[in-house]
């Protein structure tokens, strides 16, 4: 499974999370199961996006898509998102 964190400003977070829930059909299709969104504290337009995808082709082609660009610019996504993929992770105990 392949992970993708993203770390993007936006102008307003509820209009921006309105384009994101809009876009999930395009997500699944390129193999995304979920994820979650979080908002840095303090800052709540500061927001970071991990999602899990089972294909890591499609969803490096899904990242690097025309569409997903245009959907970020109209959900108000200020400057260049941060995007890391990333391999599973290792659970950790406190």
């Amino acid at each position: 499974m392949l992970h993708v964190m993203v770390r993007q400003n936006v102008k307003d977070f509820d209009v921006w999370k309105k384009g994101f829930d809009e876009n999930g059909s395009s997500r699944k299709m390129a193999s995304s199961k979920g994820g979650q969104v979080f908002r840095a504290l303090g800052d709540p337009n500061n927001v970071f996006v991990l999602l899990d995808f089972d294909d890591p082709d499609k969803a490096k082609k899904f990242i690097g898509s025309d569409e997903l660009k245009e959907v970020m610019k109209k959900a108000g996504v200020v400057g260049k998102p941060d995007i890391y993929l990333m391999d599973e992770g290792i659970r950790t105990k406190v």
